[in-house]
């Protein structure tokens, strides 16, 4: 059963758009310049495409000339929910996409205009079956493959070439269980600590947090203890502070109605999980799937899937959240918000919908947001999208 089909019967999502639901998109300012490109993972039946977009300075998209971009392997057409199905370099010049209805991994070069052509060797298998997130620090990559229900559900490492080449690193692939369902695996910011989330099915003893150390030869050694019991039902979306690499946050997207939580968590310097005071927080919306984290550390956004809506928490000194408020999409209810990033200046968060195909963007003033005037804006014709980054012009 996929990811996605197991989260829509968990929590009663709505699958397809409410009938009679219009948007109209504002068109993007001619005037405001180019600060970024916006990338989403199309998920194309057969050949996958990368949709590409212009970031203006007012935080409009405008569609990159020759986008959408081939990715080289081929997407399922089909929606699926999972954190990091796209990533970036951190020197901005490769992304790096999950190709689910290939098992592969594509690599593709940016060009000076936002252009996407492939890396050399690209795409390259995934390692397993059915790849939904992906993890880069500097030249290690690992993913995490959704599996079959039977096989193929794994973390697999690769190391990355200075031209974007992939090469499979031997003996770093790591079995999981049937059950493990994996919705997300990342690193923290020093790279020494990976993080993968076992969303699991709806037998609590399978809601689990894997956390490895890194070794300096790119393979992983399990923290005692690893995996870990998640806090509240369906861990999902994940993110360590970028101003402290041992905090790490999870939202909690199986909880049911009104019943979503973040949980907060240190980690030590063996990798291994504790609890923060007063984890999990709850926000009282309903399936909180994707996590994203101020530049500044000060602030965490937790995209509400079921209720539509956006959380915004403060993160305290400890590490602990306090609930702010939850911003609704004025597209309404017949939405499907998935993975969310904030642009490189950290003034505009933009969310991935794959009910609609859209992509919306929202001004942030500390932990408030707006949704902007020029939302939402359409992807490719075919996208059945996860996964969105960001990369300065």
């Amino acid at each position: 059963m996929r990811l996605l089909t197991r989260m829509t019967r968990g929590i009663g999502l709505v699958t397809l758009l409410t009938a009679g639901l219009v948007v109209t998109p504002t068109v993007a300012s001619a005037t405001s310049p180019v600060v970024g490109h916006v990338y989403v993972d199309d998920n194309t039946a057969g050949t996958n495409t990368i949709g590409g977009f212009d970031q203006h300075a007012d935080g409009s998209l405008t569609p990159l000339a020759g986008s959408p971009f081939s990715a080289g392997g081929a997407g399922t057409g089909i929606a699926i929910g999972s954190q990091g199905a796209l990533q970036v370099t951190s020197d901005g010049k490769f992304v790096l996409a999950a190709d689910a209805g290939s098992n592969e991994i594509s690599v593709l070069a940016v060009a000076s205009d936002g252009s996407l052509s492939p890396a050399p060797g690209s795409p390259v298998s995934s390692g397993g079956i059915e790849p939904v997130s992906i993890a880069v620090h500097e030249g290690l990559v690992y993913v995490a493959n959704l599996g079959d229900g039977s096989t193929g559900s794994t973390y697999t490492g690769f190391m990355m070439a200075d031209d974007g080449q992939l090469t499979p690193l031997s003996d770093s692939t790591v079995s999981l269980p049937p059950s493990a369902k994996p919705g997300d695996i990342l690193f923290n910011g020093t790279g020494k600590n990976l993080i993968g989330i076992e969303v699991g099915t709806t037998d609590p003893s399978t809601f689990l947090i894997d956390s490895f150390l890194v070794g300096s030869d790119g393979r992983l050694t399990p923290a005692a203890g690893s995996p870990f019991p998640a806090e509240a039902a369906g861990p999902f979306g994940s993110e360590f502070s970028p101003t402290n690499p041992r905090h790490l946050y999870v939202s909690n997207a199986h909880g049911g109605g009104n019943n979503g939580s973040v949980s907060a968590f240190s980690v030590n310097p063996n990798a291994k999980l504790k609890s923060i005071d007063g984890s999990p927080f709850p926000d009282g919306q309903t399936a909180p799937c994707w996590v994203e984290i101020s530049h500044d550390g000060r602030y965490l956004f937790a995209v509400n899937t079921g209720s539509t809506t956006i959380s915004s928490y403060r993160i305290l000194s400890n590490g602990s959240l306090s609930y702010m408020s939850s911003t609704p999409f004025s597209s309404g209810t017949g939405i499907r918000p998935f993975d969310a990033r904030l642009d490189v200046g950290g003034d505009y968060l933009y969310v991935v919908d794959a009910a609609i195909a859209k992509v919306t963007g929202f001004a942030v003033s500390g932990g408030s947001l707006t949704e902007l005037t020029t939302s939402p804006t359409d992807l490719p014709t075919g996208a059945t999208p996860f996964g969105i980054v960001i990369v300065a012009s």
